[in-house]
Order: C-alpha cells, then structure tokens, then sequence
C-alpha cells in the first residue's frame, strides 16, 4: 500500500464516522519540554499552523523560566507535570520508573506536590492539574493520593483501564523505541490511528468503546527525525480540517 493509499486510509474512516454523526476528539501530547529549543519552536509553529492545541508534560524541577516566557501568550498550550524531575529510581533489571513503588509513598507525593507548586508559579495561565508519569509509569497505590496533592487527571499511554482515578491517556506513539530510536512506519501509525478511531465510535459492525471517546497522539520533540516531522505535517493536514475531527485542549477533554 502506498503512502497516499494509507492517508486515504484514514480520511475514508474518519468520512464513516462523520457519516454517522459521530466526532471523535484528538489531542497532543508532548513531553520533555524544560527549555525552549529549535525542535520545541518548530512543534509550536506547526501545531499553531494548523490550530492544533498542545499539551506539554513538563518536569517541574529542570523547567526554566526562560519556557515560561516563551510560552507567554500562547492561549492554546496547556503545561502538565512530568513527574518531578524525571529521574529514574528504579534497579536495572526493572523498567524504569520515577513514580514507582521503590521509595516511601511521602516522599514520592512530596515531589509531586512541589511539582504542582512549582508549575503553577512558572505557568500560571497553562498549567492543567494533570499528571503524567515519566515512561507513563506510576505505581497504583499513588493514584488514590494524587487529589490530596492537587491533581484532577491522571495520563498514561494506552487504552482507558478501570481506575480510581480520571485518565486521559495517550494511544498512538509516533517513535520507534525499540527500534531505530526514529519515526515508527507511517503506515503502522495510521493502523493504529485507525483502530482507535473504530474502538471510540464503532466499527463498520458497530462496535463502540466507551472509555471517553479521545485519541491521544504521543510525540517526543527533541528526538523527533525528519520522518515525524512529515508524518505530523501530514496528520495535521488530513484531520484538522475535516468535520469528524476535533483538536482539543486538555481543559476541554477534562473540564477543569
């Protein structure tokens, strides 16, 4: 299948899920951000040239104030904490986690609140009391807590799960982990754009999902290569436009 064919791939689903009256709503989140960078201005351009809203997961101790000016004024940004300081504490035959079980559960949440803190005092007009975890790991003792420290949703990467706690998660990643450490095939990441559009508003059988009804695309500016650029340009370039699309904010994926 050609690049164009696998395009045409996903504007013929979202024309189905418009003719069926449905929308489904995307959102972007980016994480790292601690300062402004090249990569960082041209994520921020090209969402702007498509009005695409932006969530940046930003850890709250490395974060500068040199990004809160840079992102003074920019009404459609939204700055959420990436943990503390991204820093894992876990053994090396574990994956890694900062918010993980292998500290005092004080002491994580004590980092977590100076997060929030700290973020609110930075951005005060983008910050949006959502968590999300460094390598989207926490462990599920700390969830029931993040309300006593100031935090309203909770963001990790895949499908919706029973939880005590709000989510907003991602679903689609654009970058090759474990791989070339580059962008993932285009024709994969319009798969999954695809299968998550049909689990949120049903399949040509009428399959429904209702875990909230988002598609969350994961991007990681500083590592992006000139594959991901091209494949945003182009995702932006199909959905923004079309009727069965929303690009959202997280203030309005999450009413806070």
């Amino acid at each position: 299948m050609t690049v164009d064919a696998n395009w045409q791939l996903l504007v013929d689903e979202l024309d189905r899920v418009h003719a069926r009256g449905r929308q489904i709503d995307f959102w972007l989140r980016d994480d790292d951000a601690v300062e402004p960078t090249t990569p960082l201005d041209r994520l921020l351009s090209l969402a702007a040239s498509h009005a695409v809203p932006l969530t940046l997961a930003v850890p709250p101790a490395p974060a500068t104030e040199a990004l809160a000016r840079h992102l003074s004024g920019r009404a459609d940004i939204g700055v959420a904490a990436h943990g503390w300081a991204h820093r894992n504490h876990a053994p090396r035959e574990e994956k890694k986690q900062e918010l993980g079980a292998h500290r005092p559960p004080a002491v994580v949440l004590d980092e977590l609140r100076c997060g929030v803190e700290r973020l609110k005092a930075l951005f005060p007009e983008h910050f949006v009391p959502m968590l999300v975890p460094p390598w989207n790991r926490i462990d599920a003792a700390l969830s029931p807590r993040l309300p006593e420290i100031g935090f309203s949703v909770l963001s990790v990467f895949g499908p919706e799960k029973p939880s005590p706690f709000p989510l907003v998660n991602t679903h689609v990643d654009v970058m090759d982990w474990r791989g070339t450490r580059g962008c993932r095939d285009h024709t994969l990441i319009i798969a999954d754009i695809v299968e998550r559009i049909r689990q949120v508003c049903g399949d040509v059988e009428g399959r429904e999902d209702q875990s909230g009804g988002t598609l969350g695309l994961l991007t990681h500016h500083l590592v992006h290569d000139a594959a991901v650029w091209d494949f945003l340009e182009k995702l932006f370039t199909a959905t923004s436009g079309h009727p069965a699309c929303r690009w959202r904010r997280t203030r309005d994926l999450t009413g806070l």
